[in-house]
């Protein structure tokens, strides 16, 4: 004899857009993240993935602040000698402010398995 284990039903393919014209960098990506998380949703649950996207506009309207500017973003390879520092306002030239906003709202995210996949929900136009 076998079950039938139904699941719950998921709301699918709800958009979120936030505006980022004249706000700080932090609270437009603590917003996003809490989105992305699906913890502003009555029904969250920590092992369940929420099924959202969230679109960030103006990101190049950011207000971000000149001490902000001279914060270091690192990464480490693993080897003697790999590990590579760059400022934020350097990071912001070379890759633009989305790699910057996708950095910092990866950041908040949980560091699991399922961070890429709610990173590639993320949508930053400038």
């Amino acid at each position: 004899m076998t079950k039938k284990i139904e699941s719950f039903k998921k709301a699918t393919g709800d958009t979120y857009t936030i505006d980022a014209a004249d706000k700080r960098m932090g609270k437009v990506a603590t917003e996003a993240a809490t989105i992305l998380m699906g913890k502003n949703r009555a029904d969250f649950a920590k092992h369940e993935m929420s099924d959202v996207v969230v679109t960030i506009t103006n990101a190049g309207k950011l207000d971000i602040p000149e001490k902000k500017k001279a914060e270091i973003y690192q990464s480490f390879s693993g080897w003697p000698g790999g590990r590579k520092t760059e400022t934020l306002e350097h990071l912001r030239v070379r890759r633009g402010i989305a790699e910057v906003m996708h950095r910092t709202i990866g950041g908040m995210l949980p560091q699991n398995k399922h961070k890429k996949r709610l990173l590639k929900q993320l949508i930053i136009t400038e």
